[in-house]
């Protein structure tokens, strides 16, 4: 990811931000697509299984499946205000010694985080311009299981994703959207050899969960 997207993802995703979605999930849960990918993970059996959550935001995933059996998680974001309200989740919810956090970008990361029998992106392809590598870099660390939240590849999102990134030119912020073609994702995917075993679309989300 370039710098001004990194320094775009902390302006966009900032502690206000932050704070305001630690408020939403407390009073309300996780988001309903955040609760699919959760599901369709457990589906498959999360007892006892490390995990690493890329662009996790408050933590709903690491806590869901922590709370779940896992036995620990890795969680890897480009804010620092985002790692500060999943730690004090953490720490809220009994179980910030199984969850070590790091900050930056994962895929300039990657050689250094160690692999994970399950790795998660909730809402995490969309921000980031280079999804070959994302995707790539990721699914090699996954030893089970690999998770996606990320946009529907439809005609009618392509003029919102246009107006939101002119909305953010004219702001003057160098965070930008986008909308990967699915088909692209799932070929990394499948050059990996990973296979889809769990799909739901809800609304401009689609959650699905492969199989290493």
């Amino acid at each position: 990811m370039p710098c001004d997207q990194c320094f775009g993802i902390e302006q966009e995703f900032d502690g206000r931000v932050a704070r305001r979605e630690q408020r939403d999930y407390r009073r309300k849960g996780a988001p309903s697509t955040t609760r699919l990918l959760i599901e369709g993970l457990q589906q498959a059996g999360v007892e006892g299984r490390t995990v690493l959550d890329i662009g996790g935001g408050v933590g709903a995933v690491q806590h869901a499946l922590l709370k779940a059996g896992a036995s620990r998680a890795q969680s890897v974001d480009a804010s620092s205000a985002y790692l500060e309200v999943a730690r004090q989740e953490a720490e809220r919810l009994g179980w910030a010694g199984r969850i070590e956090a790091v900050h930056g970008d994962f895929v300039r990361l990657a050689s250094a985080v160690a692999a994970a029998d399950i790795v998660t992106l909730d809402r995490v392809i969309c921000c980031y311009d280079d999804m070959r590598s994302l995707v790539r870099e990721s699914a090699r660390r996954a030893r089970r299981l690999y998770g996606l939240v990320y946009p529907r590849d439809t005609w009618w999102l392509r003029p919102a994703f246009g107006l939101m990134n002119l909305f953010l030119r004219i702001r003057r912020s160098s965070f930008r959207t986008f909308l990967h073609p699915t088909t692209a994702v799932e070929s990394e995917l499948a050059q990996l050899g990973l296979t889809k075993v769990f799909h739901r679309n809800s609304g401009m989300w689609q959650v699905a969960v492969f199989s290493v």
